[in-house]
């Protein structure tokens, strides 16, 4: 009996862990990396054919994103979640096999133009289409019976429409082992869904510390914040760019702009259009206006109740075709915008970007999570110039972060819900948070409140019986910082080599589709350099 932990660990996407109870062996969450991959990630140490089933704690792609992979290489399981999870799954995974697609038939281009192979898609929309058979729904709150030696039960966690943390009871010979998986845990403060729920006891516990180094700050009035940026910026002319994570976030959103409308809280603006160019959120919206209103916190319930659409209002235009992507950025009117993808990776708000980044009139609103590597956390950092469909674009907009919008529970929301448990756990798992968060909130854990926690690395196994790590990896960073040299001006060189060395990293990236000729002679000269100043 032991699980081993493969993804999310120091990192904040690509969730993965292996649970092996008898001749059963399970995953919980198998999840794409987005952003900077920072930590060396292990390999599934067995065959994909080889897991009999996968929990899954909810839809996001950080979470759910390899599941077509892990089809296409031979499982055949069963994947247990949530309905709404199921429902929301039936789209996102759809949708991302049409992303690699895409992306694969873009660099194929470029490479057959080059003389190098095309390039196959990470997986393919009949991967997902075939893992999507697989998934079976579960109620919240009812133990189920899901191999002869394991059980599970989900419970609300308030993060997304059907997210779950798990509750699962391993049994091997006539051992009991209780371990939960809180998924990611819910912001109380956040619109539409409940608030996390309690699980009573574990003997192990593996959570997350997105936010497990740091606090939300008071509760923010989110409607009248949002008022006065939009305000502002259609007082200058401008759009308001709001780059939205197409499922949760942008139904958030929606909800705080018909509440903004309704009290005619932007003053001689009140007609403004809001633009959905999301298909996908387009999906996901009709997604949350059909479920059980049991996933809905008491105001939203009583909305319906009502007859009000929460998410529903005049003005409000939804963007199907490209042709009617294309149509947003023709209408010089001021305007608000959201469109996915949230970090700006992917999708059509990259067009939005290129359209309006340029422009001082303009604000680029981030009203969510930005990995690390992603051009979303580039431009909340400050960047200057970015690119774009391989043009480089200054940042003239007003780049805003609306305070407090997060669908993961901060420092003390995280702890709120491990003392929940009636009983403190044997051992508290530590992942999915960036490696400072993960550090200082493990270190919180067991300084300050008496817990047996640990953040382990990729790689690391644990034998559930014996209560004791059997291996124990270090980390392995993929890039590391480099120190800068004390001194002004022996810092102000290194700073300028460091900006060179940048410089060239972007040559290099760039270099993609150039002739062989060219390839070639920069290689030859790179190559030069270093044999010129190595030791």
């Amino acid at each position: 009996m032991k699980v081993t932990f493969i993804g999310a660990l120091h990192e904040v996407t690509g969730s993965c862990t292996l649970l092996e109870c008898g001749h059963s062996k399970v995953l919980v969450d198998y999840g794409m990396e987005q952003g900077l991959n920072v930590f060396e990630n292990v390999e599934l140490p067995v065959s994909p054919a080889e897991i009999d089933c996968v929990f899954l704690t909810h839809a996001h792609i950080d979470h759910s994103g390899l599941l077509p992979l892990l089809y296409k290489n031979g499982f055949r399981g069963k994947i247990y979640a949530t309905e709404a999870t199921c429902s929301l799954c039936s789209i996102m995974l759809l949708d991302s096999a049409h992303i690699q697609e895409a992306d694969a038939e873009w660099k194929s281009r470029k490479a057959i133009r080059a003389g190098r192979p095309a390039v196959e898609p990470l997986y393919s929309v009949n991967d997902a289409e075939g893992v999507l058979k697989h998934f079976r729904p579960c109620h919240y709150g009812r133990k189920k019976q899901v191999e002869e030696d394991i059980c599970i039960r989900f419970s609300d966690m308030g993060h997304l429409l059907g997210s779950s943390s798990i509750e699962i009871w391993l049994q091997e010979g006539d051992v009991e082992k209780k371990i939960v998986f809180s998924g990611d845990v819910g912001n109380e403060n956040q619109p539409i869904i409940n608030v996390p729920q309690m699980v009573e006891e574990a003997d192990y516990v593996v959570m997350e510390s997105t936010y497990g180094n740091r606090l939300h700050g008071p509760k923010p009035d989110y409607a009248p914040a949002l008022a006065a940026i939009l305000k502002e910026t259609f007082d200058r002319g401008g759009n308001v760019v709001i780059p939205s994570f197409a499922v949760g976030r942008t139904q958030e959103m929606l909800y705080f702009l018909r509440q903004i409308k309704e009290e005619r809280m932007v003053p001689g603006h009140q007609d403004f259009p809001v633009y959905v160019d999301s298909p996908l959120a387009n999906e996901a919206t009709r997604i949350f206006l059909q479920c059980d209103t049991e996933n809905f916190d008491q105001e939203m319930k009583d909305l319906i109740h009502r007859g009000i659409n929460p998410i529903w209002f005049d003005g409000l235009r939804i963007s199907v075709s490209q042709q009617d992507s294309m149509a947003i950025n023709m209408d010089s009117s001021p305007k608000v915008i959201l469109s996915a993808s949230g970090m700006c990776e992917a999708g059509r708000i990259r067009h939005h970007l290129k359209h309006n980044l340029w422009k001082k009139e303009c604000t680029i609103l981030f009203v969510g999570y930005q990995a690390v590597g992603t051009l979303g956390r580039s431009l909340c950092e400050g960047a200057k110039r970015v690119k774009l469909f391989d043009e480089e674009i200054a940042v003239e907009a007003d780049i805003r972060q609306l305070p407090g919008i997060s669908g993961h529970a901060d420092r003390d929301g995280l702890i709120k819900w491990l003392q929940g448990f009636t009983q403190k756990p044997k051992q508290v798992f530590i992942n999915h948070g960036d490696d400072d968060s993960c550090i200082a909130f493990t270190e919180l854990l067991t300084k300050e409140y008496g817990y047996q926690a640990a953040a382990p690395y990729s790689g690391a196994v644990y034998d559930l019986l014996a209560g004791c790590f059997v291996y124990e990896p270090a980390g392995v960073r993929i890039e590391h910082k480099v120190a800068m040299p004390t001194g002004t001006k022996a810092a102000a060189l290194f700073g300028a080599l460091l900006e060179a060395l940048r410089r060239l990293k972007r040559l290099v990236e760039n270099s993609q589709g150039r002739s062989n000729r060219d390839v070639k002679k920069l290689t030859g000269q790179i190559e030069k350099l270093c044999e010129e100043w190595e030791d």
